[in-house]
C-alpha cells in the first residue's frame, strides 16, 4: 500500500468527503492541517506546484489534486491501483 498525505483544514467540505472515501475504502493516511500549521501549506504550495486550494492528496510520490481529481480517478477504475502502488 502506497504511503497517502492529504493537506486539509478544519471548515473544508471537500477535505472531509476525501478522508471519508479514503476511510471507506480502508486506507490510512497523514493528514496535515494547514489552517494550523503555516509551515505545511508552504509545503502544500511546493509540493502542488502552486496548487493552493485544499484538499491536497498525494499517494506515494503521485500528486493526485483535489477530492475532484481523486472522485474522478475512482470512477475510471484508476484509484484501487494507484493505492496498491
Amino acid at each position: 500500500m502506497q504511503a497517502i498525505e492529504i493537506y486539509t483544514s478544519p471548515l473544508c467540505g471537500y477535505c472531509h468527503a476525501a478522508k471519508r472515501m479514503l476511510a471507506d475504502k480502508g486506507v490510512s493516511f497523514t493528514e496535515y492541517d494547514v489552517a494550523r500549521a503555516p509551515d505545511k501549506r508552504q509545503e502544500m504550495l511546493s509540493r502542488a506546484n502552486g496548487r493552493h486550494t485544499v484538499p491536497q492528496i498525494f499517494i506515494g510520490e503521485t500528486h493526485v489534486g483535489g477530492y475532484d481529481d481523486m472522485a474522478a480517478l475512482e470512477r475510471s477504475g484508476k484509484l484501487d491501483p494507484l493505492l496498491q502502488g
